[in-house]
């Protein structure tokens, strides 16, 4: 495997990611764990990932809605990482509804249950909500409150809850930030169902007519069916 060239393959998927392809977040951000020892199989799975961008290189973002307003989606795996059992945490925020800021990244540390896994990914949607809530206020469209949906009912009534338990107390302090973000009102944290969470598809393989329902809530279409 010396000889070929899967970091920079690898490169140059993640500046396609970054830039405008979310759909590949997540198979990106497996291949990306390789870096320094890639085997065959991890090869194959680029050359899949780039066979996957050519076949859909007419893909736009289709904007829609009169209204500027931010609207989030979290959502986390568990231990899917299986060499260092850390979960995987994805976000999605989308502004005239089409993504406009999105990631899929591991969690730093090791999580003890799906509640917790689902907590990190909410501190991490929101942190990335204040941001973008700062710099359209920047460009003079005032945000009152970011919605942020996630699809775990435990982690959003942690999020809402001050009061500390047995079951949560190790949980790392600087994740409880969301609680003084949440009660300020900055953020509106709402439960959205499994099937209509868009960032599911950031966090974890999904079927074929799942991975396009995400597409299709995300307003990520084929060029072609707009003509």
């Amino acid at each position: 495997m010396e000889h070929v060239p899967y970091a920079s393959a690898v490169g140059s998927l993640m500046y396609a990611m970054v830039c405008t392809r979310s759909d590949i977040s997540q198979a990106v951000s497996v291949v990306s764990r390789f870096m320094a020892n890639p085997g065959k199989t991890h090869w194959e799975a680029v050359k899949w990932i780039l066979r996957y961008l050519k076949g859909t290189i007419d893909t736009c973002l289709c904007f829609g809605g009169d209204a500027c307003h931010i609207n989030g989606f979290v959502d986390s795996d568990y231990a899917g990482d299986l060499d260092r059992r850390r979960s995987t945490t994805g976000y999605v925020f989308q502004i005239h509804g089409v993504p406009v800021s999105w990631r899929s990244m591991l969690q730093s540390t090791v999580a003890l249950s799906t509640t917790e896994a689902e907590y990190m990914a909410v501190a991490e949607g929101v942190k990335e909500a204040l941001w973008l809530r700062g710099l359209l206020d920047d460009l003079g469209m005032k945000q009152e409150c970011v919605k942020l949906s996630c699809d775990s009912q435990s982690a959003l009534h942690l999020a809402k809850n001050q009061v500390h338990h047995a079951r949560t107390k190790h949980i790392d302090v600087r994740y409880h930030f969301v609680r003084d973000v949440v009660e300020e009102g900055n953020i509106s944290l709402t439960k959205v169902h499994t099937d209509e969470n868009s960032a599911d598809m950031l966090t974890k393989v999904v079927s074929g007519s799942k991975f396009q329902h995400c597409l299709n809530l995300l307003n990520i279409i084929p060029y072609s069916s707009k003509i």
